[in-house]
């Protein structure tokens, strides 16, 4: 199994009615910007491990698990007897989170940004609505959405009421798994890519034995519900106009883009969103999926450490 060269410390704070965890590298030193992390959808934030440990620099690092991801949740919710039942997570809400998270930890201080995919959309938009709390931002296949009709939205409501009924009715449950093995055995599926040291030590962090001994995924089911709002393309932009801190756009060679939404988004639209922003510069990792940070963590530490300190 993988041995973490950077063991992580866990922190439980509150944050808008929720318990967040957080895991902190290092610690913090004068002079110096501290780096936060933000992980994707169905992530925690452990899944930093393997490119932390890559980073020659020492760096005093902050990485949450987003509301309703590995072991943050809602106060009430770690009350046993509570009968609380979340229906869907809202995008403005992981931005109004990170404002807390920031003034607990670095108060005004200006942070080095990273997010990957939802961490890296929700890092762009926070980016342009708090321009000041950001010295340099990297954002790892953070994607944005497609383009949307305002005739969609019907449907699409429509779609967001069936989910959260099928949700009360326990038909949109995570797969739960015998061993962490089996987790392991999904994360390769899911990324072959990743080494079966690396796979077993994210199953233990991405999932954890329940009541009944089954290893369950650390994510609420809610966050499968489709999101009731459409997506609009010419509010993101307006936000990435607002942007001044330098911007790294990383993407993979795989081109995952392309794969998920089969010429509806494509790459070179999202690229063409990215001329909106004033100071921006693109860079591809190679032999790389969506996951690259597992991928190739070597690789995407040292373009980092390069762009942050230029």
């Amino acid at each position: 199994m993988y041995q973490a060269q950077k063991p992580f410390r866990s922190s439980f704070i509150p944050v808008r009615d929720h318990r967040y965890h957080v895991l902190q590298w290092g610690e913090p030193q004068p002079g110096q910007v501290p780096l936060v992390l933000v992980h994707g959808w169905m992530d925690v934030a452990a899944s930093w491990q393997f490119m932390v440990d890559a980073l020659a620099e020492q760096r005093w690092i902050i990485a949450p698990d987003w509301r309703g991801f590995g072991q943050s949740c809602r106060l009430d919710e770690i009350d046993p007897s509570s009968t609380s039942h979340v229906d869907g997570y809202w995008f403005p809400d992981y931005m109004a989170d990170l404002d807390v998270l920031l003034d607990h930890w670095v108060g005004d201080q200006p942070v080095d940004l990273v997010g990957h995919s939802m961490g890296g959309n929700v890092a762009m938009m926070y980016s342009g609505v708090r321009p000041q709390r950001i010295h340099r931002l990297v954002n790892l296949e953070g994607f944005g959405l497609a383009a949307t009709r305002p005739a969609q939205a019907p449907d699409r409501y429509a779609k967001w009421m069936d989910e959260v009924k099928a949700l009360r009715q326990g038909e949109k449950a995570l797969k739960d798994y015998d061993s962490a093995e089996g987790v392991a055995k999904r994360l390769m599926k899911t990324n072959p890519r990743l080494a079966v040291g690396k796979a077993e030590w994210l199953a233990r962090q991405w999932a954890a034995p329940d009541a009944n001994g089954r290893w369950a995924i650390q994510g609420h089911p809610a966050h499968k519900i489709s999101n009731a709002n459409l997506y609009q393309v010419e509010e993101a932009l307006a936000i990435y106009r607002r942007i001044t801190a330098p911007v790294l756009s990383v993407t993979a060679s795989d081109d995952s883009l392309s794969q998920w939404w089969k010429g509806q988004f494509t790459l070179a639209e999202y690229q063409e969103r990215l001329k909106n922003i004033e100071d921006v510069r693109s860079a591809v990792i190679d032999d790389a999926g969506h996951m690259l940070h597992h991928d190739q963590p070597q690789a995407l530490a040292t373009l980092i450490e390069r762009f942050l300190a230029a």
